[in-house]
This record gives C-alpha cells, structure tokens and sequence, in this order.
C-alpha cells in the first residue's frame, strides 16, 4: 500500500537510536546519550525574549512563503558579512529547519535517472534524500583524515550533483580552500551543482571556514544551507534557509509552499534575533565544546584509541575495528555499558568499522562516558 518511493528508503538510524535509548531509559537503566546531533545547551534568552515578543505582537498568521523579507534581508547580510556570498531576495528560501532546505534542494535539482557524488561517510539524510529524488548516490571514500579525494574519478555523465558539508557531520572535518577549490574547478568544467550544508561553520577551533559558494565561477551553480540549529542552540526551532540560483530556489519554493508553506511566523522574528544581535552566545558555546573535545579526545587516546581530533563540529569519528567494528562496539556499548552511539554504518557503505561520538553532553557525562567505555570495551 506504500509508496516503491518511501520503500527505498531507510529509517534515520539516529533516530532510530534514540529511541531505543528512551526505551531503556524508561527502565530505570542511567543511559549516557553521545548519539544525537544537538547542542545541549539552551536557546539564548534574548532569541527566546524575541519569540515571546512576537507572538505578544500577534506574529501567529500566514506569512510569505519564502519567508518574512526582513529575516530574508538578515540572511543576504549575513552571506555577503560571513561567507563572501551576494545574493538577491530572490535567491534565498526559508525553511523549517536546514534539513527540509537539504530535502527540497535535491528534489529542485535532481531527476530520475542523475547521479550524485557524496564523501563516504556522510550525513544520513543526504542518500535518503538523493534516493527519494529517484537519483543514484555515488560514494566517495575520503583519505584517512576524511578529506576529499579526487572526485573527478567519480564523476560520469550523469553526474548532476556534488553535496559536501564543512565542518562535517560525522568527522568534524574542515575542508580549506585548497579542496574546495578543487571541487570548484571540477563542478565548473562538468557543469555540476554543488549543494555546500554549512550548519556547522560557526562550530570550528583554530580554522577558518570558507564557503564555495563566494569563490570565482561558482555564484551560479552553488547551493548554499545553513540554518539556527547548531550555533544558537535552537534545533527545536526548526528554522534554515538556502541561497542558491534564482531558478533553484523557485522549483524549491514550490515544494515548500506545497508542503509546510513557510517556516513557523514568531520563529522567523527569533532567527532574526539571533543573527544581528550580539553573537557572544556563540562564541561561548563553542569554547565549551572545544574543552569538551579535548577531553573525550585525550580520554579516548589514554584509554589506548587511535582517536583524530576533528577541527569542527561536536563529534569524534573514531575508528574501533579492533573492537568488532562500528555495530558491535555501538551495541555491546548500548547493553552492557549504557551508553548511546551511532554505528558509522549509518554515515556510508565505507564506515562500518567506526562509531559516531558526539560530545554535545556535559564534561560530567562525558568523563563518566570514558570510565565506562574502559570497563567495557578495552
């Protein structure tokens, strides 16, 4: 009775998880969660004071589908501040959260029967997505330090899509300019779209991010997603935009008007907030997560792990072959140690033998996470 579409596709292994993790939980077992992509920190008083505000406005009715033109004009002068990136009001969509822009920008782009190139491993919903669009995924293992490899022994005729994302989930790895570059040069001479995720740039240590879609030739084939989830701490919120080609963003406005008709009216007044206000918040919850890296880094590499410290984001990629692999280690660690993880299976067909570490709980949950994990699994 359902769709040969939805068939295709696979559950969010995540989710997955973190539902077991409630089931467990519910009996009384003390389950320490490292598996979900979300800051645990709260959302800044002052967005939360702009959200009460505007519904006290009666901010509550229909707006625009694209969005409000004023969070549209906050989002072009964060681009053009941040990231070298000028764009019209036309080009940008606001959605509810970045993964609906992630969903309906591959749907504008591609069709039955394209291909598009994703780095092994990968966020789990960008193959999903591609699935769903009737598309074929490519996958590209990355070099040990999860970096591009040379994508151009990946690309066929059909080849209509390259989708990256730095800082990157699951890795934190940072991409410079030198492989972005690359990439760049590759999508001009195909004639390939580039989706560039960029939920996680503000989470970086010690690097600089840049964007592809500011580099030379690639105004007009790069789609570029962000949102408010990770760098202020309003995953609940459900509010992302896209910049991208006027063309793109008008098929993906019709997606969006069609399903979930804008982003929620007082949420857009908070994102509003959050990028012209005072970005201290920010700052201050990236130097607690770059402590808290630091320590699961030197926990796991004491315990004896040959663990590579990722430049961005709040996860650990880490390798734990010796131990079974990625599903034995995330299940021997679920039952016997409580503790949540997500089996690199779920990032790419090339990932099994490493498990997903998130570092978005605090330092007490994260050391006892350590003393456990040496219990159980060394």
């Amino acid at each position: 009775m359902t769709s040969k579409r939805l068939n295709r596709i696979k559950g969010s292994a995540t989710l997955a998880i973190a539902k077991l993790v409630s089931d467990i939980a519910q009996e009384g077992k003390d389950v320490i969660t490292l598996s979900l992509g979300e800051p645990d920190f709260t959302t800044p008083k002052h967005i939360c004071k702009s959200a009460i505000q505007s519904l006290r406005r009666g901010d509550t009715h229909y707006t625009p589908s694209a969005g409000i033109p004023e969070l549209i004009d906050a989002v072009a002068k964060k681009l053009h501040a941040d990231n070298g990136i000028n764009v019209t009001p036309n080009q940008i969509l606001v959605t509810a959260g970045a993964k609906q822009a992630v969903f309906i920008a591959i749907q504008a782009v591609l069709d039955e029967g394209d291909e598009a190139i994703l780095l092994d491993p990968a966020w789990v919903s960008y193959d999903a997505c591609i699935t769903y669009a009737g598309a074929r995924t490519v996958w590209a293992p990355t070099t040990p330090d999860f970096m591009p490899p040379d994508l151009g022994a990946h690309i066929t005729d059909k080849t209509k899509l390259i989708i990256i994302n730095s800082p990157g989930n699951p890795t934190g790895a940072v991409f410079n300019r030198k492989y972005l570059e690359e990439i760049a040069d590759l999508a001009i001479d195909n004639d390939i779209t580039v989706l560039s995720d960029e939920i996680y740039e503000k989470i970086i240590y010690g690097k600089t991010h840049f964007s592809i879609g500011s580099f030379e030739g690639m105004h007009d084939r790069v789609i570029t997603i962000n949102g408010f989830s990770k760098a202020y701490a309003m995953t609940g919120w459900r509010l992302g935009y896209m910049a991208a080609p006027a063309d793109i963003t008008g098929a993906a406005l019709k997606l969006h008007s069609h399903s979930v008709s804008h982003a929620t009216s007082f949420v857009q007044h908070a994102g509003i907030t959050a990028l012209r206000s005072n970005q201290s918040s920010v700052e201050e919850m990236i130097t607690e997560f770059r402590a808290r890296r630091d320590i699961l880094v030197n926990g796991l590499t004491s315990i004896g792990f040959n663990c590579k410290k990722p430049d961005g984001a709040f996860y650990v990629f880490l390798d734990v072959s010796e131990y079974g692999g990625g599903d034995a280690v995330t299940k021997q660690l679920l039952r016997e140690a409580y503790i949540a993880v997500t089996p690199g299976s779920a990032f790419g067909p090339g990932s099994a033998k490493y498990i997903r570490i998130s570092y978005a709980a605090s330092r007490k949950r994260i050391y006892d996470a350590l003393d456990r994990i040496r219990d159980t699994i060394t």
